[in-house]
């Protein structure tokens, strides 16, 4: 659930980048005469910047769904009641019951980068692999007619059973456990009573909290056959990406990935998003580094073995420009043009980088993965372990049918093996 969290100003004095949370707005949909946000709290104004449960900065006020202009052909939904964590013996976060985040920082610079050792390694690697094989299953409901609200329920109790925490619960009052952004949803959808429709792309975005640690990944699915251009789209978005993955080994500045990622969108026709960005990942859902999607001289630091982080780029059809719903959470484009994201968290090694949360013998081969000419086949990193297991997996997955599934996943039916008891 990416960087999407953070949001930045340039400083008009200092040029400076500053991360906060997304500004709230003076309305927000309703339904039954309700806020449709975190448990229906008080609707008592914040001081912008303050952090509470309700959402970024505080609580909003009430408009119709029909008096906001929404971009395009995606509007709010109706939103179930918020599912929650009863295992106590499931480690949660400190945000699991009030919102707030409690973690600080181990950075008080944007160039100071915690190095994880390798007992950390292990426990987000366990996180990395469980986001994955959640990411896979939820991936498989996406057909016609299905909402994604279903899609949430069968992510949370995939989650949950495995002994981990969806992440995005209750993050900053987010009331969900998973992200799902549809169209020209950029990014931070809520799961709701929409249901998908032929020729729909959607962006899932899971992160799991397991043992203490987070993993965070997300990828584009497509509902049926997506547009020529809409194909286009994803495959410039994959490939940039990948590209940019490709980039990371130690010694490189951060700050060269997003010029990577912008070179290659712009020469295709596209736009890359600038005021959302990766994220440095670990104990702390988002931390240092902040990872630039666009050319920047951003002092973010250089890159060393035992970092985590994530690189997320959101590519857009048309205007990168954003428009933030009255949820104080969605975000589309201003034109109502379609939208595409990828995401991994990432981990430097001595010899390159490795995707904590690669795909495996279970996970669907998409067609930007057969057809990309960066990469072709599934990229688990370019560490020479990373390469040997990315072989391995790539001699597998051929041989299985590509067809679209085109049923609901249930959890007892299709889940990976690891989430079995």
């Amino acid at each position: 659930m990416a960087s999407k969290f953070h949001i930045f100003l340039l400083a008009v004095a200092s040029a400076s980048v500053e991360a906060f949370y997304p500004t709230t707005h003076s309305s927000s949909p309703v339904r039954g005469g309700r806020e449709l946000y975190m448990n229906n709290k008080s609707t008592t104004t914040k001081k912008k910047g303050k952090s509470s449960g309700q959402g970024f900065g505080g609580a909003m006020g009430m408009t119709t769904k029909s008096s906001f202009p929404y971009a395009g052909s995606i509007v709010p939904g109706i939103i179930s009641e918020q599912r929650i964590v009863v295992d106590e013996k499931i480690v949660s976060p400190s945000y699991a019951r009030d919102g707030i985040p409690k973690e600080k920082s181990p950075a008080l610079l944007p160039w100071i980068i915690e190095v994880k050792t390798a007992d950390e390694i292990e426990k987000m690697r366990a996180a990395g692999k469980l986001a994955r094989e959640v990411l896979d299953l939820a991936g498989r409901a996406v057909a016609p007619g299905v909402t994604t609200d279903e899609i949430d329920t069968i992510v949370h109790e995939a989650v949950v059973k495995a002994g981990a925490y969806p992440s995005p619960l209750n993050y900053h009052g987010f009331p969900k456990s998973c992200c799902t952004s549809v169209n020209e949803v950029i990014c931070h959808g809520i799961p709701d009573s929409r249901k998908l429709e032929e020729g729909d792309v959607i962006n899932l975005d899971i992160t799991t909290y397991l043992d203490g640690y987070h993993g965070d990944c997300s990828e584009m699915f497509v509902v049926g056959e997506a547009s020529p251009r809409t194909k286009k789209l994803l495959q410039s978005t994959y490939d940039c990406w990948i590209k940019a993955c490709n980039s990371v080994k130690p010694g490189r500045d951060y700050k060269e990935i997003g010029a990577i990622i912008e070179d290659h969108v712009t020469a295709d026709g596209f736009t890359t998003v600038r005021n959302i960005f990766g994220h440095g990942i670990g104990s702390t859902f988002h931390t240092t580094p902040d990872i630039l999607h666009y050319r920047n001289n951003e002092p973010n630091g250089q890159m060393a073995a035992g970092h985590t982080f994530t690189i997320e780029p959101m590519i857009c059809e048309g205007s990168a420009k954003f428009l933030n719903w009255p949820d104080g959470w969605t975000i589309t484009t201003v034109d109502g043009k379609n939208s595409a994201q990828f995401e991994h968290t990432l981990l430097i090694t001595d010899d390159g980088v490795e995707a904590l949360t690669a795909k495996n013998e279970n996970s669907k081969l998409q067609f930007w993965e057969k057809e990309s000419e960066v990469h072709k086949g599934l990229w688990v990193g370019t560490s020479k372990a990373a390469k040997k297991r990315a072989a391995e997996i790539n001699g597998v997955i051929p041989l299985r049918p590509t067809s679209r599934l085109c049923v609901v996943a249930k959890v007892s039916a299709h889940e990976p093996s690891s989430l079995k008891s």
